[in-house]
C-alpha cells in the first residue's frame, strides 16, 4: 500500500488531528458536563495529567478565542460552555475538512470517499446511496 501524508492527524483518534490534546481534553470535559468554571475543568484534568490551572486557563481562552467555547461571567467567576454539541462539531469538522479536499480535486475526492465508507462501514455505503438520492430529488423539486 502506498503511503500517504497524514496532513490531519488521521492516524490519531477522535480530534486529536483537528485539536491539540489538552483541547480536546477540555472540550470532552465541557461536552460531558455543559458547563464548568475553569477550576472545575482543571479539577477533572488534574488526576489523569500534571498540569497547572493556568495551563488549563490558557487553553480554554484559547478556545473561546477560536469560538469553540463561550465564556459566561458568573457570580464569581468565568462560567466556559461548549459553543456546539459534540455531535455538531464533528459535522462541521467533517464538513469544513471535506470541502477543503473537493476544491483540490472533487472527482478523486468523491472517490476517496466512497471507498472509505465501503471499508469502514459497508452498511453506510447503502445509507449514503440514499442520501444521494434524497438529494437529487431535493434538487430536481428545486429547479422545476
Amino acid at each position: 500500500m502506498k503511503k500517504h501524508l497524514s496532513a490531519f492527524g488521521t492516524n490519531k483518534t477522535d480530534f486529536e488531528g483537528v485539536l491539540g490534546k489538552l483541547e480536546k481534553d477540555i472540550m470532552e470535559v465541557l461536552w460531558g458536563k455543559g458547563e464548568s468554571s475553569g477550576r472545575e475543568v482543571f479539577e477533572s484534568l488534574k488526576f489523569s495529567r500534571d498540569i497547572a490551572i493556568t495551563t488549563v486557563l490558557t487553553v480554554i481562552e484559547r478556545l473561546v478565542k477560536k469560538s469553540l467555547v463561550k465564556k459566561t461571567r458568573g457570580e464569581s467567576t468565568y462560567i466556559y460552555t461548549p459553543a456546539s454539541s459534540r455531535k455538531e462539531f464533528t459535522k462541521n469538522v467533517s464538513r469544513d475538512v471535506f470541502k477543503m479536499v473537493m476544491r483540490m480535486s472533487s472527482s478523486d475526492a468523491v472517490a476517496s470517499f466512497v471507498d472509505i465508507v465501503a471499508n469502514t462501514d459497508p452498511k453506510e455505503l447503502k445509507r449514503l446511496s440514499r442520501l444521494v438520492d434524497a438529494k437529487k430529488k431535493e434538487l430536481a423539486r428545486c429547479a422545476a
